[in-house]
């Protein structure tokens, strides 16, 4: 299988890659795996992932939230990074291409008070909706490379049960 049709495979079409990389051969070791897994769990279970009511939480701590996983990422990489070259070539581009541009954004709204605003906040929180559809992808990926089952369709449990 080729990085591309990867990608493809998981719905991440809006990724841009280089045509030369799209090309190359993936191959996953259990490196690999292990990354994915340890990426998986940290985002299947914070608010990259998971729904937020408009009448839940707020936007400074789900942003800092998404942003702490460049932090998790880069702590996977240095201690897998070396043996999980695959894993490294996906964790790269999607925090490069689906992270970094949310977090540059509001990083920078935040530090203008923009949460202070009822209207930023709506919008923060129906961007943070999109690119939770993006993550929730890539985290399907991580399922698949890690070889366990997708648990993002789990959802609250029935209250009449």
């Amino acid at each position: 299988m080729k990085f591309g049709d990867f990608f493809r495979k998981w719905g991440l079409n809006s990724i841009k890659l280089n045509l030369k990389f799209a090309e190359l051969e993936f191959s996953p070791t259990e490196d690999d795996q292990t990354a994915a897994w340890d990426m998986y769990v940290e985002l299947i279970t914070r608010i990259t992932t998971q729904p937020l009511a408009q009448d839940e939480g707020d936007e400074a701590t789900a942003l800092d939230s998404v942003y702490s996983i460049f932090g998790i990422t880069r702590e996977i990489l240095k201690n897998k990074g070396r043996n999980a070259g695959e894993f490294t070539k996906i964790a790269i581009v999607v925090l490069n291409q689906i992270i970094r541009p949310f977090t540059a954004k509001w990083h920078r709204k935040k530090l203008e008070g923009a949460f202070e605003n009822s209207a930023e906040c709506l919008t923060f929180r129906s961007e943070l909706s999109d690119l939770q559809i993006e993550l929730i992808k890539y985290t399907k990926l991580l399922a698949g490379l890690a070889k366990v089952e997708d648990l993002t369709a789990i959802t609250d449990v029935d209250e009449d049960a």
